[in-house]
């Protein structure tokens, strides 16, 4: 029985196919289509009028290189889906266009295994939990909510939104920090070229000249020995700590908490990453809470959207205050994460009854915020980097040059 599943699922899986044949006029037609077996391309051929004569399964090629499905991938499909639907375009008429036409045969391959799911009946929520790594709780529970209400083309254009706007700040962010990490790292290497190649031969003349060397040149030969004789110890040292970090990070939710509460304290970085998460709490409290989802439910779901595990944490516990009775606005006050407009504004929308409005204004100002930190941090950074690089490539040159100035003055 469990054999007969696997030889199902393996048959299901959908793949490209190249056809030949002759339309209703004769003519001679040919093309690609992707579906789960030969059988289903030959009847989808003759629903369209096309009499095929040829069809053969299109080989992969030698050296594929498999594209992944980014999150914007996801919100570009939202997109798509809301606005067909709101066009009057049937759902799986929805996703076989957007499928069939998507450049990346990962995303293809996704979004018509999610239509063969809809096409058989299942419904459009339990077919996306079925693909947890790329739909979340929170996109599940919303396109839940939207088929419950029949407004699924609403809330569709809501999850796109939400996920634009999220992945526009996480975009600046990313940005902002992509600078200064390919500066340092070209800082390292060339620190480290002149450590193990250059030095050793200005340490070969001075020798050889027999000078009496400065205590900084001394230094900084020291540190070109050790680097030569011991790189190897170096380098499998920086590997260990990097898969000892990476296995701490994953099963250990006190380090992660330490090193996101850590990271929210840092100087100029830290109150943009902050900025940043209140503003994907407020959007998606927002989002959510408009589609109906309630209040309690939707903490649970923001928890996960935060960004870091200090607010996530903190939005765990308000959800468990705010299920006893306890308001919103008093439950974030007593976290001492949120700023005092955020509560405010929150304490106005629960009195008003316009919540989701509130939050929505108040993302709108933290994105607005964020964006305005992420151009001065990155224009505080460019000189700042600029002065270290310096600082540093100088001072190796600066140490091997000493000794030839005493030299000239000797001579």
């Amino acid at each position: 029985m469990a054999l007969t599943a696997k030889r199902k699922a393996r048959v299901e899986k959908p793949a490209v196919f190249t056809w030949e044949g002759t339309d209703r006029r004769g003519a001679r037609i040919r093309g690609e289509t992707r579906a789960a077996s030969l059988a289903l391309v030959r009847a989808d051929l003759r629903r369209q009028g096309v009499t095929p004569t040829k069809v053969k399964k299109k080989p992969r090629p030698l050296f594929e290189t498999k594209k992944k499905i980014k999150p914007a991938d996801i919100a570009y499909l939202s997109r798509q889906l809301a606005t067909m639907m709101s066009a009057g375009v049937p759902l799986v008429q929805s996703f076989d266009i957007i499928g069939r036409g998507h450049d990346n045969p990962s995303m293809q391959g996704l979004v018509l295994s999610i239509k063969a799911d809809v096409e058989s009946g299942t419904a459009l929520t339990v077919a996306l939990r079925k693909h947890p790594l790329y739909f979340d709780d929170l996109f599940c529970n919303l396109v839940a909510a939207g088929e419950q209400a029949g407004v699924l083309d609403v809330l569709l254009a809501k999850i796109a939104t939400y996920k634009e706007k999220t992945e526009s700040i996480k975009g600046k962010i990313r940005k902002a920090l992509f600078y200064p990490a390919a500066v340092i790292a070209v800082a390292v290497i060339v620190t480290a070229v002149i450590l193990l190649f250059v030095i050793p031969v200005f340490k070969d003349l001075f020798t050889s000249v027999g000078a009496d060397l400065p205590a900084f040149t001394l230094l900084v030969i020291s540190i070109s020995d050790f680097m030569r004789e011991w790189w190897w110890g170096v380098l499998l040292t920086l590997i260990a700590l990097w898969f000892f970090g990476s296995n701490l990070w994953k099963r250990s939710p006190r380090f992660r908490e330490l090193v996101d509460r850590t990271i929210l304290k840092i100087p100029v970085i830290g109150p943009v990453l902050n900025k940043a998460a209140i503003a994907r709490f407020a959007r998606t409290l927002s989002t959510t809470f408009a589609a109906g989802v309630p209040l309690v439910d939707a903490l649970g779901s923001v928890a996960g959207a935060t960004g870091n595990i200090v607010y996530s944490n903190a939005v765990m516990q308000m959800r468990e205050e705010v299920a006893t009775g306890q308001a919103l606005q008093l439950s974030m006050r007593q976290r001492d994460l949120f700023p005092h407009m955020v509560i405010q504004m929150t304490a106005i929308g629960e009195e008003s009854g316009a919540l989701e409005d509130m939050l929505a204004k108040v993302a709108d100002f933290y994105e607005e915020q964020v964006d305005n930190a992420v151009d001065a941090l990155s224009s505080l950074l460019e000189p700042l980097l600029m002065v270290v690089i310096g600082t540093l490539v100088g001072g190796l040159v600066i140490a091997m040059y000493l000794p030839i100035f005493k030299l000239a003055a000797v001579f």
